[in-house]
């Protein structure tokens, strides 16, 4: 028998139920989406903003963002790179308005296995969140779960510059973010199952689900050793996932499935807990660059899609610097 709490009976919808357990973050650059479900926090990626700038309604920031760069007076790549820049940083202002929490915004993905370069475009990003008065406290820097971005994230959390690793699909990358001290990760939950999907051809129930499976394992080592960085699951198919993983930090949900959750009335019930992480017989592993890259190349999965994201997030960035010169530069 299904235990309700008299919140609960309280609270019909399951987005608000899951609400009761779980950070809610609106993974969309899209506004009305966001005022719509009111989450906590917010993330975006290259391809999400690369979509929303083609709506008229954000055109505008694309036009703020070209006219901030050329008060630098740079040209050829390193403007379009600012430009970029800007209208990242802009389209997380404008978030912010919105949310009461934090925004996540992306480093170049080409810089994924440049460590300097990352720092730079992370101090650079900051600082341009700072010319908008935006404290630093409400910004994630998004940074590739590489090696070199896990070492690159390193750094800037010790200079007080919170990062959130994503394109993360391995146990092992959660473990060496943790160490590093990274503020956030995000597991992406669906596109570990769009992989054994494809490669086997099978349908995957919840309980058999290897994203939810991977994201839980994760969930459980980083709270049973008391690692502080947070579990922000991400990149779900279906609202069963997110049912599935009800009690984890937080969880990112695309516009459509928090639409699904909201219009859903069934009980919700928490899923994952710390209490029952303590509980778990977990072996401790000691992680270096070597171990790391052994235990990433004996895991064709996360390998993968770990190159198959950062090739999509860069070319959605070439992409973006392509409108850029159309619409604005030329």
């Amino acid at each position: 028998m299904t235990h309700v709490s008299p919140l609960q009976e309280q609270i019909t919808d399951q987005l608000s139920q899951l609400k009761l357990y779980t950070t809610v973050v609106a993974d969309t650059g899209d506004f009305g989406s966001i005022q719509a479900f009111e989450p906590q926090d917010a993330t975006t990626n290259p391809t999400l903003i690369y979509k929303a700038v083609q709506m008229e309604a954000y055109s505008h920031l694309l036009e703020k963002a070209a006219e901030l760069a050329e008060k630098e007076g740079i040209h050829g790549d390193m403007l379009m790179d600012s430009v970029l820049d800007h209208l990242l940083v802009l389209f997380g202002k404008e978030i912010l308005n919105i949310i009461p929490g934090r925004v996540s915004t992306e480093v170049d993905a080409r810089l994924s296995f440049d460590v300097q370069g990352t720092v730079e475009k992370a101090k650079h990003i900051i600082q341009l969140y700072d010319n908008q008065g935006i404290e630093r406290d409400r910004v994630l820097i998004k940074i590739a779960s590489t090696w070199e971005g896990l070492q690159a994230a390193s750094l800037l959390e010790r200079e007080g510059i919170h990062c959130n690793l994503t394109l993360l699909f391995s146990l092992i990358q959660a473990i060496q973010a943790a160490e590093n001290g990274c503020t956030l990760i995000s597991p992406f939950v669906g596109r570990i199952l769009d992989w054994y999907v494809a490669q086997t051809g099978g349908d995957y129930a919840p309980q058999d689900d290897p994203g939810i499976q991977s994201l839980t394992q994760i969930y459980h080592y980083l709270k049973h050793y008391d690692l502080k960085t947070k579990v922000m699951g991400a990149s779900f198919r279906n609202i069963g996932q997110i049912r599935a993983l009800a009690g984890c930090d937080l969880l990112t949900i695309s516009p459509n499935l928090l639409n699904e959750l909201q219009n859903s009335h069934e009980p919700l019930e928490q899923q994952l807990s710390e209490t029952r992480a303590k509980l778990e017989p977990i072996q401790r592993m000691d992680i270096d660059e070597k171990t790391f890259r052994w235990h990433m190349n004996a895991d064709p999965m996360a390998t993968d899609k770990l190159a198959e994201g950062i090739r999509v997030f860069a070319a959605d960035t070439e992409n973006l610097i392509d409108l850029i010169k159309r619409e604005v530069i030329d």
